[in-house]
Parts: structure tokens; C-alpha cells; sequence
């Protein structure tokens, strides 16, 4: 059966890759940054389109619904608006007053217009909180669309294969019955994908800004002496309470600092990583150094790449100065994981063909 969809706020294209995986055919994916063609269709089988969707929905709603098949067996409407927001590094601040907050909202006005059988909403776990969000749903609902429960919504990524601990939130509406995420597939914890399993095959690397000769993404942000000493210090799943006094920070020196365990930290190679974010090959930003205490560096945006379950061929640019770190950083830190996409779309074909419409995910 062939369920046609597009993708919006597509990015590199980590949703398209994991539902082009389970079987969907996406026809295009919109987004209002031009870097994220290249990466888009050089990876995926579907036309990028440059557009701000804010105006879309004002200007021309119907474009979205021009580029699915009308003769497909059901049509899917993909999204993932923009986290910043809702975004837990905000520390609960209001964010109403930010560009992208309502973008939801033009999601909710396209989802009318173009009337999919299905929509998919993905997004950070805390985008639950905000009242545009609940408008968000307020509105789908009144258009007909059954919406997963609120438990089935709750995403831990370890839980469904991916090797970090990102926590996200997704919804699944349908006009025919409910569509649910089901039980997940890894419920023990001892099964949980890990770093070491995720990245361990990857040769050495040294932290220098030099490429890898086979794989020019393979490469890791040069360090300070500061820095390369803190990290020769630091131990896998340890804290800066290692390291010598002269290197430690002035916020380490004050009572707040004991909430910054993991800055500078190592990541434990037998359990999944934190969550990858937008600046996750910055030693600084995160508990983003490498597990091996030979390699002391933070991760490579390889790394990054891989523990987002993007393949290991993925291509982000076609060179490597063509981007810089920060914009490959966001390509990747920002991209809903392609094997999180891939379950969406076996549960999407699962539920078209009438198999095990609301409990259970299998053998993924």
C-alpha cells in the first residue's frame, strides 16, 4: 500500500530518511533554510522545496497537498516545527513572545486545508506545556483527526533503539480509529543501545579540527592546552571534580556549580549518550567528550550523526568547508532521529493494513 507524504520543517532530513526506511513515500520536505538542501536530496528520494511555511499557510495553503499523489492508498502529513521555544536549555522561561512560537499554529492551518489522512507531530518533550501547543491540538481534534494518549506520546529514545537519552514528543492523529506509537520495542534497560556500540568501530581520531582521510565529517573541534588537559582528566561518567584545582572554573567554584556535573564531562561507553544537541561537538557544552581516555576530544560530528541514527554515509554537504561546525552542528543536534521516523512509518503501514492498530511495536 502506498502512503504518500510530505515533510515540513524537514532539516537534513532525519524524519524523511526513517519513513522513506518503513516504506512511505515522501514526495518533498519544506524548510526556510537553504543549507538543508544538499543534505536533504543527496540522502533521500524527495524534492526539497525552500520555503517559509509561516507563509505558506497565510499565503498559499494549498501547495503542501499539490505535491502528494492523489492515487496513493493514504496521504501523511510530517512535521517537526522548530524546538526552540519549547526547548528545556529556556529553564522554563515564558517563550511566547518568540519568532517561531507559532508556528504550530500555521502547522494546524495547513493540516486543514490540505485534510491528510494522517498527521505526525514530533518535537521536544516539554512542547507539551505550551498553550500553543494545546490550540495545536484543540484544533486537530476538531478536525476529525484521533489522537494517540498522552502516555503514548512520551518518547525515551533508548526505548526505541537509539543510543541516547532524548526524550521526545510525539503525536499521531488519524481519521480512521487511533493511531498509536504502542509498547515499545527495548522495555529492559540492560537492552538499551549503547555509545561504545554506536560509534566504537570508528578509528581514532586526535582533537586538532583534522578530517579523518576516509571520512572528512570524522573530525573533531581542536582544544585549548586548558581544555585538553580537563579532558586527559576527566574519566567516562565522572565530573570536574577530578581535575587538578588549576583547572577547574570559577563556576565550579561557587555553591551553583555542583549543578554542572556533566560540562567537560566523558560519555559512559556502555550506556546510550546524553542527548545530542546543536552543539554537541563542543567538550564545553555538555557531557560531549569521547568515552575512550585514549581519544581526548569531544565527539566527532560523525559521532554526532551516528548516535542520531543517521547512516553512516550521510551527506551534509558536499564539502566540508562548503558548512561550518556550528551549521553542522544544528543539521545534526536538530534533526528528529531517522530510526525514530522509521518506527513512525511501520506503525503508520501497520495501521493502514489493519495489523495491531493500538498496543505493540514489533521486532524493530
Amino acid at each position: 500500500m502506498k502512503v504518500s507524504a510530505v515533510d515540513l520543517f524537514c532539516g537534513a532530513g532525519g524524519l524523511t530518511n526513517g519513513l522513506e526506511a518503513a516504506g512511505i513515500s515522501v514526495e518533498a520536505g519544506f524548510d526556510n533554510d537553504e543549507d538543508c538542501e544538499y543534505a536533504y536530496e543527496e540522502n533521500n528520494d524527495a524534492e526539497f522545496v525552500h520555503k517559509n511555511l509561516a507563509k505558506v499557510a497565510r499565503d498559499e495553503p494549498t501547495l503542501i497537498g499539490e505535491y502528494l499523489d492523489d492515487d496513493a492508498d493514504a496521504t501523511l502529513i510530517a512535521a517537526c516545527a522548530p524546538c526552540q521555544p519549547f526547548s528545556p536549555l529556556n529553564h522554563g522561561k515564558e517563550s511566547s513572545d518568540h519568532a517561531m512560537y507559532g508556528l504550530l499554529s500555521h502547522l494546524a492551518a495547513i493540516i486543514e486545508v490540505v485534510d491528510p489522512d494522517f498527521v505526525v507531530m514530533e518535537n521536544v518533550y516539554e512542547v507539551r506545556r505550551a498553550e500553543v501547543y494545546e490550540q495545536f491540538i484543540d484544533k486537530v481534534q476538531n478536525l476529525g483527526y484521533n489522537l494517540n494518549p498522552r502516555d503514548d506520546k512520551r518518547v525515551y529514545c533508548p526505548e526505541y533503539g537509539i543510543p541516547q537519552k532524548r526524550r521526545r514528543w510525539v503525536v499521531t492523529g488519524s481519521k480512521e480509529g487511533r493511531l498509536d506509537l504502542g509498547t515499545p520495542p527495548i522495555t529492559d534497560e540492560s537492552d538499551y543501545p549503547t555509545v561504545k556500540e554506536a560509534i566504537g568501530h570508528l578509528p581514532k581520531i586526535k582533537a586538532d579540527g583534522e578530517h579523518h582521510p576516509n571520512d572528512w565529517l570524522h573530525t573533531a573541534r581542536e582544544l585549548s592546552e586548558e581544555n585538553l588537559e580537563r579532558v586527559k582528566q576527566s574519566k567516562p561518567g565522572r565530573t570536574w571534580r577530578d581535575w587538578d584545582d588549576d583547572l577547574l572554573l570559577e563556576c565550579h567554584k561557587q555553591d551553583s556549580g555542583s549543578t554542572f556535573d556533566s560540562v567537560y564531562g566523558r560519555m559512559e561507553p556502555d550506556e546510550p549518550a546524553p542527548t545530542i544537541t546543536t552543539q554537541f561537538y563542543n567538550l564545553g557544552s555538555g557531557r560531549f567528550g569521547h568515552y575512550d581516555t585514549d581519544q581526548n576530544r569531544a565527539i566527532s560530528l560523525r559521532e554526532g550523526a551516528l548516535l542520531q541514527t543517521f547512516p553512516e554515509d550521510y551527506e551534509f554537504a558536499a564539502e566540508y568547508d562548503d558548512l561550518g561546525i556550528t551549521k553542522y552542528g544544528q543539521l545534526i543536534g536538530n534533526a528528529v532521529p531517522p530510526d525514530l521516523g522509521e518506527i513512525i512509518g511501520r506503525r503508520v503501514l501497520e495501521f493502514l493494513r489493519g495489523e495491531d492498530r493500538q498496543t505493540t511495536i514489533t521486532d524493530y
